[in-house]
């Protein structure tokens, strides 16, 4: 028996709870991943795991042998990176999940550009607002909007977006525009978005004298994907706040105007998450590096620019909102 294998194959079921998507995310066949455990508790001569028909769990001696196993194996690779040329080509198929909003308008764009520095890695996307759960799918790393929750993930900051308060010309021509807050809650009423994890509706917010204001908006349909949101706020279903990236287009045709510019939502950090590893491997290392220059470049993901808020008295200012997101386009186009 391979003891170092088992090892290998050990942590990963365990990481991964599952014998099935260990052996995926090591390229073996599942009748070998449950030989190989099984030699290993032979050889030990101790049970490892309990089993059952719907989970597996580790026993006593099981969870003393994982850390064991985590620290051999993290110390074999501090031994190996050491040695290894830290300017080696990246290779290998990368695993990533990002929004479908930022992948379409943003990411999947600039792929050449990363294809063309880095010929040797396969890509392999996905596009989801949904939790990922980046060990049991064995995905390598995810682009997220808002502060990260895993604290054993780590998560650069590759970007900041500032939602907007929008609506389509229909919409206004029925209702007219929101005067504040109150009339906002009272006399109007918005497109919903949903968390596709809980089902909860995801409720307004603005920030007013330094403090978060939580207003809840009536609605009559609701969402839990971007586009579908951004299509329902063309189409005069109701009031959306969506980030810049996303709107301006529409915003510089005049199929969205901008309302209540003078109170915004709180920016929204965005990054990009990976597992925690003293050495992150040259692919996840290059993409990571890659997609924050990526997202630095863009004027649209550092947040509203100064001069198309409003000013103290709710009028725009010098710049016309119209003239400053037609020039935003020309920038965000100019990168791709």
């Amino acid at each position: 028996m391979d003891r170092f294998q088992a090892m290998q194959v050990f942590t990963r079921v365990v990481d991964a709870n599952s014998f099935t998507q260990a052996a995926d995310s090591l390229g073996l066949p599942r009748t070998t991943v449950t030989t190989t455990i099984q030699n290993l508790e032979k050889h030990l001569q101790v049970r490892l795991l309990n089993r059952t028909t719907r989970k597996l769990s580790l026993t006593t001696d099981g969870a003393a042998y994982y850390e064991r196993c985590q620290r051999i194996l993290a110390d074999l690779e501090d031994a190996e990176a050491a040695f290894r040329d830290v300017a080696r080509v990246p290779r290998g198929r990368l695993r990533i999940d990002v929004p479908p909003s930022i992948g379409r308008r943003i990411l999947i764009p600039s792929l050449c550009d990363f294809h063309s520095r880095n010929p040797e890695v396969e890509l392999v996307i996905g596009m989801s607002d949904r939790p990922v759960d980046m060990v049991r799918e064995a995905v390598d790393c995810v682009i997220r909007v808002g502060d990260l929750q895993d604290s054993s993930l780590v998560a650069r900051r590759i970007g900041t977006f500032q939602c907007l308060t929008c609506a389509a010309p229909a919409y206004l021509e029925r209702f007219g525009e929101p005067r504040d807050l109150e009339d906002l809650q009272l006399n109007h009423h918005s497109v919903h978005y949903f968390s596709g994890r809980t089902g909860r509706t995801i409720e307004w917010e603005f920030v007013v004298d330094g403090e978060s204001t939580e207003v809840k908006m009536r609605g009559c349909v609701s969402v839990n994907d971007a586009d579908a949101y951004l299509t329902c706020g063309l189409q005069g279903f109701g009031l959306i706040q969506a980030p810049g990236y996303m709107v301006m287009e529409h915003l510089a045709s005049g199929a969205l105007k901008r309302v209540l510019a003078s109170l915004q939502p709180s920016p929204m950090p965005i990054s990009v998450v990976y597992q925690h590893n003293r050495h992150l491997s040259p692919k996840v290392r290059a993409f990571v590096d890659w997609v924050a220059e990526l997202f630095s470049g863009c004027p649209l993901l550092s947040g509203c620019r100064p001069d198309i808020d409003c000013n103290a008295a709710g009028r725009p200012g010098p710049n016309t909102l119209r003239s400053v997101i037609e020039e935003e386009y020309k920038l965000a186009e100019a990168m791709f």
